[in-house]
């Protein structure tokens, strides 16, 4: 009966997917919209606009929100989740410096929106996801429109550790602490792009030394979906 279940809230998923995968005129212009707008709210990355420009958002949101995909607001997902506003996507993916080539973790899957501007940006993507349902309708969803990282399913504050060490990390959830684990598993002269905080986080970067010891600065406040330990069913 649990598998029964299980396989139809997949299929279920992977219905409600299909139905929106459209991208026309219309959804375009909205796109190239929301990038004039990124740019007048000062990221400067083309590469990162031109990802933002290219990924049909839509794709990642349930049916109710469609209308709403292009504006610059995060809206609810799956497990509680959010995909997150795509200021807030840009800006992480700056301060992040990405790089072709770049070996990346990603913390908080999510709908996999950030996971795809990364592989637009030519990284080597790990993405790890806590919540079974999303992990599940994530990794059946992102190959299906060509996007294929490398997918977990765990806990994101212990990384990963056996697939270390990483040239960066992205954590796409409001954290109390900088964990431990993750700082072991970024590469000398790596980023860490994390928000710190309880209700509202500090957007900060963490750049690793080649001695060990990190580099700390912080770039506004943001708020995020808590950064939660374990796995969920």
């Amino acid at each position: 009966m649990q598998f029964y279940s299980s396989l139809m809230l997949y299929l279920s998923s992977i219905n409600l997917f299909m139905h929106n995968l459209f991208d026309d005129f219309k959804h375009k212009g909205l796109r190239k919209k929301l990038v004039e707008e990124l740019a007048l709210k000062g990221i400067t990355d083309k590469a990162i606009l031109d990802a933002i420009g290219k990924i049909p958002r839509h794709w990642f949101m349930d049916a109710a929100f469609l209308k709403f995909a292009y504006d610059d607001k995060a809206f609810p997902i799956a497990a509680g989740q959010t995909i997150s506003q795509p200021y807030t996507v840009a800006f992480q993916t700056e301060l992040l410096q990405v790089k072709k080539g770049d070996k990346i973790l990603e913390i908080g899957t999510g709908s996999g929106y950030q996971t795809c501007v990364l592989l637009e940006l030519g990284a080597k993507a790990f993405t790890i996801e806590r919540q079974k349902q999303l992990y599940d309708k994530t990794k059946a969803f992102l190959p299906s429109i060509g996007y294929n990282p490398r997918f977990f399913y765990g806990d994101g504050y212990k990384g990963l550790p056996a697939f270390a060490p990483f040239d960066k990390i992205i954590v796409t959830a409001g954290a109390p602490y900088l964990p431990e684990d993750l700082i072991a598993q970024l590469k000398p002269g790596g980023i860490i792009v994390i928000p710190l905080g309880e209700n509202e986080q500090i957007m900060t970067t963490f750049t690793k030394q080649h001695d060990g010891t990190l580099l700390k600065k912080e770039h506004g406040m943001f708020r995020f979906v808590p950064l939660l330990k374990d796995k969920q069913q």
